[in-house]
Protein backbone atom coordinates (compact mmCIF):
# COMPACT_ATOMS: atom_id res chain seq x y z
CA UNK A 1 0.00 0.00 0.00
CA UNK A 2 1.68 3.65 -0.87
CA UNK A 3 2.13 5.97 1.58
CA UNK A 4 0.01 8.26 2.22
CA UNK A 5 0.63 12.11 2.32
CA UNK A 6 -0.57 14.51 4.84
CA UNK A 7 -0.80 18.82 4.27
CA UNK A 8 0.50 20.34 7.85
CA UNK A 9 -0.56 23.86 7.43
CA UNK A 10 0.50 26.36 10.10
CA UNK A 11 -2.04 29.25 10.39
CA UNK A 12 -0.49 30.21 14.01
CA UNK A 13 -1.24 29.74 17.44
CA UNK A 14 -0.06 28.84 20.80
CA UNK A 15 1.06 25.32 18.68
CA UNK A 16 4.15 27.26 17.63
CA UNK A 17 4.93 30.19 19.75
CA UNK A 18 7.56 30.54 21.66
CA UNK A 19 8.91 33.11 25.17
CA UNK A 20 8.96 36.55 24.71
CA UNK A 21 9.27 39.30 27.58
CA UNK A 22 5.58 40.26 26.89
CA UNK A 23 4.55 36.55 27.07
CA UNK A 24 3.80 34.04 24.47
CA UNK A 25 4.33 35.48 21.05
CA UNK A 26 3.89 34.10 17.35
CA UNK A 27 6.96 32.68 16.05
CA UNK A 28 8.49 31.30 12.50
CA UNK A 29 10.12 28.39 11.25
CA UNK A 30 7.52 25.69 12.81
CA UNK A 31 9.39 23.44 10.79
CA UNK A 32 12.58 23.47 12.33
CA UNK A 33 10.77 22.99 15.64
CA UNK A 34 8.51 19.83 14.81
CA UNK A 35 12.04 17.97 13.66
CA UNK A 36 13.47 18.83 17.00
CA UNK A 37 10.57 18.15 19.86
CA UNK A 38 8.56 16.14 17.58
CA UNK A 39 11.37 13.46 15.15
CA UNK A 40 8.45 10.87 15.46
CA UNK A 41 6.15 12.33 12.70
CA UNK A 42 9.13 11.46 10.03
CA UNK A 43 9.43 7.80 10.79
CA UNK A 44 8.51 5.26 7.69
CA UNK A 45 5.87 4.20 9.71
CA UNK A 46 3.92 7.59 9.24
CA UNK A 47 2.61 9.57 6.35
CA UNK A 48 4.68 10.89 4.45
CA UNK A 49 4.11 15.44 5.08
CA UNK A 50 4.76 18.57 4.09
CA UNK A 51 4.69 21.72 6.12
CA UNK A 52 3.42 25.10 5.18
CA UNK A 53 3.59 27.98 7.22
CA UNK A 54 1.77 31.39 7.17
CA UNK A 55 3.62 34.26 7.34
CA UNK A 56 3.52 36.09 9.60
CA UNK A 57 1.92 33.58 12.02
CA UNK A 58 -1.44 34.60 12.98
CA UNK A 59 -2.90 34.83 16.40
CA UNK A 60 -6.28 33.12 16.30
CA UNK A 61 -7.64 36.32 18.09
CA UNK A 62 -7.45 37.96 14.95
CA UNK A 63 -8.57 35.51 12.59
CA UNK A 64 -11.62 37.01 10.29
CA UNK A 65 -13.78 35.25 8.05
CA UNK A 66 -11.52 35.99 5.55
CA UNK A 67 -9.21 33.77 6.53
CA UNK A 68 -11.65 30.97 6.56
CA UNK A 69 -12.37 31.20 2.62
CA UNK A 70 -8.84 31.59 2.04
CA UNK A 71 -7.87 28.63 3.65
CA UNK A 72 -10.75 26.90 2.61
CA UNK A 73 -8.95 27.88 -1.34
CA UNK A 74 -6.16 26.81 -0.34
CA UNK A 75 -7.13 23.63 0.87
CA UNK A 76 -8.70 22.97 -2.37
CA UNK A 77 -6.18 24.03 -4.44
CA UNK A 78 -4.28 21.38 -3.61
CA UNK A 79 -6.42 18.44 -2.87
CA UNK A 80 -5.15 16.66 -5.39
CA UNK A 81 -1.86 16.30 -3.71
CA UNK A 82 -2.99 15.20 -0.31
CA UNK A 83 -4.42 12.13 1.68
CA UNK A 84 -5.58 15.03 3.99
CA UNK A 85 -4.86 17.80 5.82
CA UNK A 86 -3.99 18.83 9.39
CA UNK A 87 -4.37 22.77 10.48
CA UNK A 88 -2.68 23.96 13.58
CA UNK A 89 -4.64 26.71 14.65
CA UNK A 90 -4.65 28.78 17.53
CA UNK A 91 -7.57 27.67 20.13
CA UNK A 92 -9.30 30.80 20.84
CA UNK A 93 -11.01 30.89 17.40
CA UNK A 94 -10.45 26.79 16.27
CA UNK A 95 -13.91 25.90 16.83
CA UNK A 96 -14.99 29.05 14.15
CA UNK A 97 -12.32 28.08 11.73
CA UNK A 98 -13.15 23.89 12.18
CA UNK A 99 -17.02 24.64 11.71
CA UNK A 100 -16.67 27.22 8.69
CA UNK A 101 -14.41 24.95 6.62
CA UNK A 102 -17.14 22.08 7.33
CA UNK A 103 -19.24 24.11 5.11
CA UNK A 104 -17.01 26.07 2.60
CA UNK A 105 -15.65 23.02 1.80
CA UNK A 106 -18.67 21.12 1.16
CA UNK A 107 -18.52 17.83 -1.06
CA UNK A 108 -14.13 17.62 -0.62
CA UNK A 109 -14.23 14.26 0.72
CA UNK A 110 -10.66 14.06 2.50
CA UNK A 111 -10.03 14.24 5.84
CA UNK A 112 -8.99 18.15 7.23
CA UNK A 113 -7.99 17.75 10.93
CA UNK A 114 -7.79 20.95 12.89
CA UNK A 115 -6.02 21.04 15.89
CA UNK A 116 -3.06 23.01 18.38
CA UNK A 117 -2.42 22.99 21.79
CA UNK A 118 -2.94 24.54 25.05
CA UNK A 119 0.78 24.98 26.03
CA UNK A 120 3.69 25.44 23.26
CA UNK A 121 5.48 22.76 21.93
CA UNK A 122 8.78 24.52 22.87
CA UNK A 123 8.13 23.36 26.10
CA UNK A 124 9.23 20.73 28.12
CA UNK A 125 5.48 19.69 29.03
CA UNK A 126 3.39 20.41 26.23
CA UNK A 127 0.30 18.59 24.40
CA UNK A 128 0.98 19.51 20.84
CA UNK A 129 3.19 16.78 20.07
CA UNK A 130 0.49 14.32 20.63
CA UNK A 131 -2.71 16.07 19.37
CA UNK A 132 -0.47 16.27 16.02
CA UNK A 133 0.72 12.73 16.00
CA UNK A 134 -2.63 11.80 16.77
CA UNK A 135 -4.45 14.19 14.33
CA UNK A 136 -1.89 12.78 11.37
CA UNK A 137 -2.56 9.26 12.61
CA UNK A 138 -6.42 9.41 12.23
CA UNK A 139 -5.88 10.67 8.65
CA UNK A 140 -3.56 7.32 8.22
CA UNK A 141 -6.85 5.31 9.14
CA UNK A 142 -8.59 6.28 5.86
CA UNK A 143 -11.71 6.21 8.34
CA UNK A 144 -12.46 10.04 7.98
CA UNK A 145 -14.05 12.19 5.15
CA UNK A 146 -14.93 15.30 6.71
CA UNK A 147 -13.47 18.38 8.91
CA UNK A 148 -12.39 17.01 12.41
CA UNK A 149 -11.25 18.86 15.37
CA UNK A 150 -8.29 16.38 16.87
CA UNK A 151 -7.60 17.63 20.72
CA UNK A 152 -6.84 16.24 23.99
CA UNK A 153 -8.41 13.10 24.49
CA UNK A 154 -11.14 12.99 21.41
CA UNK A 155 -11.70 13.51 17.59
CA UNK A 156 -14.82 15.52 17.39
CA UNK A 157 -17.22 16.72 14.60
CA UNK A 158 -15.72 20.37 13.73
CA UNK A 159 -19.22 22.06 13.46
CA UNK A 160 -19.74 20.15 16.52
CA UNK A 161 -17.16 21.64 18.18
CA UNK A 162 -16.32 24.17 21.02
CA UNK A 163 -13.93 25.28 23.44
CA UNK A 164 -15.15 24.64 26.76
CA UNK A 165 -11.93 24.93 28.64
CA UNK A 166 -9.17 28.31 28.76
CA UNK A 167 -6.84 25.75 30.90
CA UNK A 168 -7.32 22.42 30.74
CA UNK A 169 -6.21 20.38 28.05
CA UNK A 170 -8.97 19.26 26.87
CA UNK A 171 -10.28 22.57 26.20
CA UNK A 172 -12.85 21.30 23.49
CA UNK A 173 -16.42 19.33 23.35
CA UNK A 174 -19.09 18.79 21.06
CA UNK A 175 -21.84 19.11 23.69
CA UNK A 176 -24.57 17.13 21.67
CA UNK A 177 -22.63 15.02 19.50
CA UNK A 178 -20.55 11.59 20.57
CA UNK A 179 -16.76 12.25 19.76
CA UNK A 180 -15.80 10.27 16.19
CA UNK A 181 -12.95 8.74 18.04
CA UNK A 182 -11.41 8.13 21.81
CA UNK A 183 -7.51 8.48 21.68
CA UNK A 184 -5.99 5.96 24.13
CA UNK A 185 -3.52 3.82 23.79
CA UNK A 186 -5.15 3.60 20.07
CA UNK A 187 -7.87 4.96 18.34
CA UNK A 188 -11.27 4.18 19.06
CA UNK A 189 -13.44 5.07 16.45
CA UNK A 190 -17.12 5.18 16.89
CA UNK A 191 -20.08 3.19 14.90
CA UNK A 192 -22.89 5.21 13.33
CA UNK A 193 -21.30 8.98 13.47
CA UNK A 194 -21.07 9.09 9.92
CA UNK A 195 -22.52 12.18 7.64
CA UNK A 196 -25.73 11.64 6.95
CA UNK A 197 -26.32 9.39 3.23
CA UNK A 198 -27.74 12.30 0.55
CA UNK A 199 -26.90 15.24 3.28
CA UNK A 200 -27.00 18.67 0.62
CA UNK A 201 -23.43 19.71 0.18
CA UNK A 202 -22.63 23.00 -0.35
CA UNK A 203 -20.94 23.20 -3.95
CA UNK A 204 -18.14 21.95 -5.57
CA UNK A 205 -15.70 24.50 -4.62
CA UNK A 206 -15.43 27.40 -1.80
CA UNK A 207 -17.48 30.44 -2.44
CA UNK A 208 -15.80 33.50 -2.66
CA UNK A 209 -15.46 35.61 0.18
CA UNK A 210 -18.62 38.40 0.81
CA UNK A 211 -18.51 40.65 3.62
CA UNK A 212 -22.05 39.14 4.70
CA UNK A 213 -22.22 40.61 7.87
CA UNK A 214 -23.65 38.34 10.36
CA UNK A 215 -24.03 39.06 14.21
CA UNK A 216 -24.31 36.96 17.25
CA UNK A 217 -26.62 38.32 20.53
CA UNK A 218 -26.85 36.57 23.69
CA UNK A 219 -30.28 37.60 25.20
CA UNK A 220 -29.76 39.16 28.82
CA UNK A 221 -32.68 40.10 31.06
CA UNK A 222 -33.75 43.58 30.37
CA UNK A 223 -32.14 43.12 26.59
CA UNK A 224 -33.65 46.52 24.90
CA UNK A 225 -35.03 46.16 21.46
CA UNK A 226 -32.72 48.81 20.68
CA UNK A 227 -29.63 46.47 20.67
CA UNK A 228 -31.45 44.50 17.78
CA UNK A 229 -31.98 47.64 16.00
CA UNK A 230 -28.37 49.02 15.99
CA UNK A 231 -26.98 45.36 14.82
CA UNK A 232 -29.70 45.92 12.01
CA UNK A 233 -28.67 49.66 11.33
CA UNK A 234 -24.96 48.13 10.74
CA UNK A 235 -26.10 46.44 7.73
CA UNK A 236 -26.02 42.86 8.98
CA UNK A 237 -27.31 39.74 6.92
CA UNK A 238 -28.13 37.76 9.56
CA UNK A 239 -27.83 37.07 12.94
CA UNK A 240 -27.44 34.40 15.54
CA UNK A 241 -29.85 35.03 18.67
CA UNK A 242 -28.88 33.49 21.46
CA UNK A 243 -31.64 32.71 23.46
CA UNK A 244 -32.57 30.82 27.18
CA UNK A 245 -33.06 27.15 27.22
CA UNK A 246 -35.13 26.03 24.64
CA UNK A 247 -35.56 28.91 22.81
CA UNK A 248 -37.77 31.65 25.02
CA UNK A 249 -36.75 35.29 24.59
CA UNK A 250 -38.50 38.01 26.41
CA UNK A 251 -41.22 38.33 24.13
CA UNK A 252 -44.13 39.97 26.68
CA UNK A 253 -41.39 43.38 25.64
CA UNK A 254 -43.39 44.24 22.95
CA UNK A 255 -40.44 46.77 21.99
CA UNK A 256 -37.98 43.25 22.03
CA UNK A 257 -40.61 41.75 19.61
CA UNK A 258 -41.17 44.74 17.38
CA UNK A 259 -37.32 44.75 16.87
CA UNK A 260 -36.94 41.07 15.88
CA UNK A 261 -39.83 41.85 13.82
CA UNK A 262 -38.60 44.70 11.70
CA UNK A 263 -35.09 43.30 11.65
CA UNK A 264 -36.93 39.78 9.86
CA UNK A 265 -39.15 41.66 7.35
CA UNK A 266 -35.57 44.03 6.19
CA UNK A 267 -34.54 40.36 5.54
CA UNK A 268 -32.45 39.65 8.15
CA UNK A 269 -32.23 35.58 8.84
CA UNK A 270 -32.32 35.42 12.59
CA UNK A 271 -31.48 32.12 13.58
CA UNK A 272 -32.23 30.79 17.13
CA UNK A 273 -29.89 28.61 18.97
CA UNK A 274 -29.85 27.74 23.11
CA UNK A 275 -27.32 29.20 25.73
CA UNK A 276 -27.29 25.94 27.00
CA UNK A 277 -24.44 23.81 26.32
CA UNK A 278 -26.39 20.74 26.12
CA UNK A 279 -30.21 20.28 24.24
CA UNK A 280 -31.86 21.68 21.34
CA UNK A 281 -34.27 24.57 20.57
CA UNK A 282 -38.03 24.13 20.69
CA UNK A 283 -39.29 27.34 19.78
CA UNK A 284 -42.95 26.06 20.34
CA UNK A 285 -42.71 24.32 23.53
CA UNK A 286 -43.07 27.81 25.29
CA UNK A 287 -45.17 30.66 24.81
CA UNK A 288 -42.22 32.67 25.03
CA UNK A 289 -40.65 30.74 22.33
CA UNK A 290 -44.05 30.50 19.81
CA UNK A 291 -43.92 34.19 19.37
CA UNK A 292 -40.42 34.37 17.70
CA UNK A 293 -41.19 31.64 15.51
CA UNK A 294 -44.60 33.50 14.97
CA UNK A 295 -42.10 36.61 14.05
CA UNK A 296 -40.57 34.52 11.43
CA UNK A 297 -37.44 33.40 13.76
CA UNK A 298 -35.95 30.36 12.42
CA UNK A 299 -34.66 27.21 14.57
CA UNK A 300 -30.38 26.38 14.91
CA UNK A 301 -31.75 23.01 16.67
CA UNK A 302 -29.00 22.14 18.55
CA UNK A 303 -26.49 23.72 16.94
CA UNK A 304 -23.49 25.32 18.17
CA UNK A 305 -22.98 28.90 17.96
CA UNK A 306 -20.45 28.77 16.24
CA UNK A 307 -21.77 26.83 13.73
CA UNK A 308 -25.03 28.90 13.21
CA UNK A 309 -22.59 31.76 12.80
CA UNK A 310 -20.39 30.12 10.26
CA UNK A 311 -22.98 28.31 8.51
CA UNK A 312 -25.36 31.48 7.67
CA UNK A 313 -21.99 33.01 6.72
CA UNK A 314 -21.71 30.09 3.93
CA UNK A 315 -24.66 30.45 3.05
CA UNK A 316 -25.04 34.45 1.98
CA UNK A 317 -21.59 33.89 0.37
CA UNK A 318 -23.58 31.68 -2.08
CA UNK A 319 -25.41 34.11 -3.12
CA UNK A 320 -28.76 32.71 -2.14
CA UNK A 321 -32.26 34.06 -1.71
CA UNK A 322 -33.04 34.88 2.30
CA UNK A 323 -36.14 32.34 2.03
CA UNK A 324 -33.52 29.75 1.11
CA UNK A 325 -31.09 30.17 3.20
CA UNK A 326 -33.64 30.30 5.91
CA UNK A 327 -34.96 26.79 4.77
CA UNK A 328 -31.31 25.33 4.50
CA UNK A 329 -30.36 26.53 8.08
CA UNK A 330 -32.94 24.39 9.43
CA UNK A 331 -31.71 21.28 7.37
CA UNK A 332 -28.68 19.04 7.77
CA UNK A 333 -26.04 19.60 5.53
CA UNK A 334 -22.82 18.68 7.21
CA UNK A 335 -23.73 16.91 10.24
CA UNK A 336 -24.40 20.46 12.30
CA UNK A 337 -27.63 19.38 13.85
CA UNK A 338 -30.26 17.12 14.61
CA UNK A 339 -33.32 18.57 13.75
CA UNK A 340 -36.31 17.89 16.83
Amino acid sequence: MARKTVSIIYTGGTFGMRPSDRGYAPASDLGALIRERTPEIGADTMPAYELSEYDPPLDSANATPRHWYELASRIRQSGDRFDGFVVIHGTDTLAYTASALSFLLGDFGKPVIVTGSQIPLCEVRSDAQLNLISAIQAIATGRLEEVCVCFGRHILRGNRTTKVNATELDAFASPNFPPLAEIGTDLRFGEGNALPAGAERLGDSAPDYRDCGIAVLRLFPGIPGALVDAMVDTGIAGMVLRCYGVGTAPTSDAGFLASVKRAIDAGVIITAVSQCQEGSVSLGRYAAGSALLDAGVVSGFDMTSEAAFTKLHALHALGLAPARIAALMQENLRGELTAT
